[in-house]
């Protein structure tokens, strides 16, 4: 019975890669660096890997990637609003350093929106006028997250009951159902 649930997951997971107006398609991304403040920030899911993996780009200067090196345990959080159906997903988060990856997805990035990777200065610097933002020309700062999940929530609002299952990985992934 469980299978169904965790492979309804897994397919609303790739829809939010593949299709461009799913839910899933934007997931709310939490870190906790040194300073042991919650950080929560909307994230485009980019890929779905047969491992399992999920990925999204950012600017390799932003504060996540910062906070990703402090702490690697993170939390992803999507919502269906259609389906009423929640899923959370912890995991360890890291930087992608293999530079025929970084390629290959560069490479895959429409021309229009390269240029969020190439503002002169860093996400989150003060900006005077948002109309003087400059970017480079011909070099990026594209970085790649990747996380590697080791418990997924799956929670679906419904009456009579609502159902929630957690599923952790150990040497394959294992489910329970838990009190909504």
């Amino acid at each position: 019975m469980m299978d169904s649930f965790w492979n309804e997951l897994q397919g609303e997971l790739k829809k939010g890669v593949d299709e461009k107006g799913h839910p899933f398609r934007f997931g709310t991304f939490a870190t906790v660096g040194v300073d042991k403040l919650p950080r929560l920030r909307t994230v485009v899911l980019r890929h779905v890997f047969e491992n399992g993996h999920l990925c999204f780009y950012t600017d390799k200067r932003s504060k996540k990637v910062i906070h990703i090196t402090e702490n690697p345990n993170v939390s992803l959080l999507f919502y269906h609003p259609d389906k009423l159906l929640q899923v959370k997903i912890e995991g360890l988060a890291s930087v992608v350093t293999d530079e025929s990856k970084l390629q290959t997805m560069w490479k895959e990035i429409p021309e229009s929106n390269k240029k969020d990777y190439t503002t002169e200065t860093a996400p989150g610097s003060t900006l005077k006028n948002p109309d003087n933002l400059e970017y480079l020309t011909g070099d990026h700062f594209f970085c790649m997250i990747e996380i590697e999940p080791f418990r997924i929530e799956y929670l679906r609002l419904k009456r009579p009951h609502h159902l929630r299952i957690a599923y952790a990985k150990e040497d394959d992934w294992k489910g329970e159902f838990l009190v909504p």
